[in-house]
């Protein structure tokens, strides 16, 4: 028995070894591939039944492969923003084409045919639509859809609010006659934006009544014979030259084709110097181009118009596991939740102990070559000699076959 146990312990090693080789082939050809996590071969013995009196029965060897899935990698900075990074705990949730949603940390991701972020094997990136009108449900699979670096190609933003600050000459003559869209005392403009982003200019006439008391009338400057847009009386102190605080502070103008528009009035003054605009401001654009896309380090990707404006468009959460490590590992560089890995919980990154989302950064492998390359002598050192106890079994058995037939 002791010789056949030997050379089938032998075989075992021999078998051993080679699945330790296997891993390790597996990591030095993975030791480019962004968010690859290093396989380990662990040894366990076998040991035989021990048999009669001075019997021995060698047993064997086994073995099992895992993942540091928990192993930080390096981060390395590129040029494109939807090259993502984790830093700390937690997956990116991506799909595959049958819509089976899978956790990576290969972050490497482009724009496909219809603008969806996919990695570089093909796994789409999962988030939440965060745009105006959409659900704003979010921590939940059903709730996912996948993230579309190409918004609106062009945006118009109409105008909701601005700022007018002017001084108004408190020794400017009472007005003659009603004011109208030509007849006022002093006169500025401002520009807002309609629905469609084209430009309206709204004259601002300011007519002294007397009193320190004005009217402020509102026009539509490609409209003259129209009505004003809104007309308001305001006053002065006139001690300070400042409005009252029971003047409007703000005016509401109806913009045509557009919103209605908070104009915000209250820094005006009333005091002994000429009519000068210090400050007139209005929020809206034209139509401006999609220049790209900007990722925070909570996840929120937001569109980036050529006039300098952001639109949050979509979170891109995190998920992760009680056991991260026991995760199934599926081709791809990818990984499947189980029985031993726990139950996935999905987050915004930065809280509950996820990490943070690096835009323009892609997580290294965790392999060290110089690590893989000695243990590769290792294992071709101990597979020798498993072959060499082989061989040895086989020469003795042979010899005792001899003795038996001789």
């Amino acid at each position: 028995m002791g010789l056949l146990s030997a050379m089938t312990s032998s075989v075992s090693g021999m078998a051993a070894q080679a699945n330790y080789l296997a891993t390790i082939s597996e990591n030095i050809s993975n030791s480019n591939t962004t968010g690859y996590k290093q396989a380990n071969t662990s040894f366990q013995d076998i040991v035989d039944q021990v048999g009669a009196a001075g019997d021995y029965s060698a047993g064997g060897v086994s073995t099992s492969v895992s993942y540091d899935v928990t192993q930080q990698g390096t981060l390395s900075a590129t040029t494109s923003p939807t090259d993502l990074a984790i830093q700390g705990n937690g997956f990116f949730l991506v799909n595959n084409s049958d819509g089976a949603t899978f956790l990576t940390r290969a972050g490497s991701f482009v724009e496909n045919a219809s603008g969806n972020l996919v990695n570089a094997a093909g796994y789409t990136l999962m988030g939440y639509s965060i745009a105006p009108g959409a659900p704003g449900v979010t921590g939940t699979l059903a709730a996912l859809q996948p993230v579309n670096a190409n918004g609106v190609a062009l945006l118009a933003t109409p105008s909701t609010s601005g700022t007018f600050t002017a001084n108004l000459d408190s020794n400017s003559v009472t007005l003659t006659g009603a004011p109208s869209f030509s007849n006022y005392t002093s006169q500025s403009s401002i520009t807002a934006y309609d629905d469609l982003g084209n430009p309206v200019t709204l004259n601002l006439n300011f007519s002294n009544m007397g009193g320190n008391q004005w009217q402020v009338s509102v026009y539509n400057n490609a409209n003259p014979t129209a009505a004003a847009l809104t007309t308001q009386t305001i006053n002065f102190d006139p001690t300070t030259g400042n409005l009252t605080a029971a003047s409007p502070q703000s005016l509401s103008i109806a913009v045509p084709g557009g919103n209605t528009v908070t104009l915000n009035i209250s820094k005006m003054t009333q005091l002994a110097s000429p009519f000068a605009v210090s400050a007139a401001t209005m929020d809206g654009n034209s139509p401006s181009e999609l220049q790209s896309v900007s990722i925070a380090t909570d996840g929120t990707l937001s569109y980036v118009y050529a006039n300098g404006k952001t639109v949050p468009a979509y979170k891109i959460p995190l998920g992760n596991v009680v056991s991260p490590d026991s995760l199934t590992n599926i081709t791809g560089n990818v990984f499947q939740v189980n029985s031993q890995s726990g139950s996935l919980v999905i987050g915004n990154a930065g809280n509950g102990g996820l990490g943070t989302i690096q835009s323009s950064e892609l997580e290294t492998s965790t392999v060290d070559l110089a690590t893989q390359l000695t243990n590769m002598v290792v294992a071709q050192n101990a597979y020798g000699a498993n072959s060499k106890v082989f061989q040895t079994g086989s020469d003795l058995l042979a010899q005792l076959t001899n003795l038996i037939h001789g």
